[in-house]
């Protein structure tokens, strides 16, 4: 930018800016449960809120019941919320957009929609990943299928049956920031969506760094498994413990790399969805790992039934892309050979724990061989 036209920026006086307008009309595409949840704190906070469901049964279920009994069992839903199994009844007349659709469906979600949408409207994505074929960010997904339209993310540590209850619970909420938006950053994309979701107990931050929420929202899913992958061997808090913190690592390296910022990753959307998603078999990342860390085959886990575990396609996604950068991610990598690649769980995790010695901070650039590396690591039940 030159000096003079650094002289014509306009300089805004706080006191006479226009207030920021909330989003009064979104759609929530999901009615599983997390999409579920955030349609419910929309519609608690006022919003006209439209919730797609796949399934008509599903849709028709929530209008007469007010309940989602399928996802959300025993949670009652705001009777404003509406639901519907038409994608062009759920996107009429909405300013704004979740998505709430797995990671895995999210390029046909995004061709799905593309003749309903209006032009220009935000979508927020409320979803998690990297696309296994392209080693693209879910953001880059939608921009490709649906040109023109701001594209941003809402992530974070939240349970969904937690915040459809209202406990107090905290998001972030980020996108780009065009030029507009540097000079008014209260009337942004993420400012506004934002406001539309503050009420009650549900509290948003705003944040400009997507690459950086994006990356903190696919590996924390992968760490979550290989948490629960020791847990349920029998090991403690010391191995949990060691395993966020350098998972935590692990999404640094990555958001960097792709040109997000460190600090992010230390904030809600990474070490705070890090830290819930490892500490309980409520999330099904970690609970997957746990039922494979006892030695329960994977057809088997939850009871044989067809659960979506996102990090278990993130495994596969987050690895191929950390290979194609040049970005080391062995704690990802460790799950992905077990989930993936028929590795011993025990044989990996041994193998993880004698990887050659390294210095903490990178910088100092140390590696030293590790003296035991044959030693096994003593699974079972290591209870006091």
């Amino acid at each position: 930018m030159t000096q003079s036209t650094q002289k014509e920026l306009p300089i805004k006086d706080s006191a006479t800016q226009t207030p920021p307008e909330p989003y009064a009309r979104l759609a929530v595409l999901g009615a599983g449960s997390w999409g579920t949840a955030l349609a419910t704190v929309l519609a608690r906070n006022g919003r006209h809120v439209r919730l797609w469901a796949r399934r008509p049964d599903l849709a028709n279920a929530i209008n007469a019941d007010h309940r989602n009994d399928d996802y959300l069992p025993g949670v009652d839903l705001p009777p404003a919320l509406g639901a519907t199994s038409d994608l062009a009844a759920a996107l009429e007349g909405a300013e704004a957009v979740l998505i709430v659709t797995p990671s895995s469906t999210l390029r046909q979600m995004s061709q799905a929609i593309a003749p309903h949408i209006p032009a220009g409207i935000p979508i927020a994505l409320a979803c998690k990943g990297v696309e296994k074929r392209t080693g693209y960010l879910l953001s880059e997904v939608v921009a490709e299928e649906l040109p023109g339209h701001p594209v941003g993310a809402v992530s974070g540590p939240t349970f969904a049956r937690e915040t459809a209850l209202d406990h107090p619970t905290a998001a972030t909420v980020a996108f780009p920031f065009t030029y507009a938006d540097r000079l008014e950053p209260r009337n942004s994309p993420a400012a506004r969506l934002a406001l539309s979701l503050s009420g009650g107990g549900f509290r948003p931050y705003v944040s400009d760094d997507l690459v950086g929420v994006e990356v903190g929202g696919a590996v924390k899913n992968v760490i979550a498994i290989a948490c629960g992958m020791m847990s349920g061997a029998g090991f403690a808090e010391n191995t949990r413990a060691a395993l966020i913190t350098r998972g935590t690592d692990e999404m640094k390296l990555l958001a960097q790399a792709l040109g997000g910022r460190r600090e992010t990753v230390t904030g809600l959307s990474g070490a705070g969805d890090l830290t819930l998603t490892c500490s309980s078999t409520t999330s099904r990342n970690m609970s997957l790992g746990f039922q494979l860390g006892q030695g329960i085959p994977r057809p088997s886990c939850f009871e044989g039934r067809p659960v979506v575990v996102e990090g278990e396609v993130n495994a596969v996604s987050v690895t191929d892309l950390a290979h194609r950068i040049g970005v080391p991610m062995p704690i990802c990598e460790t799950v992905h050979s077990v989930l993936h690649k028929g590795a011993d769980l025990r044989a990996a995790f041994t193998a993880l724990w004698a990887r050659p010695i390294e210095a903490e901070p990178a910088a100092l650039d140390l590696s030293l061989d590790h003296p035991f590396p044959d030693l096994p690591l003593q699974f079972g039940d290591r209870t006091p």
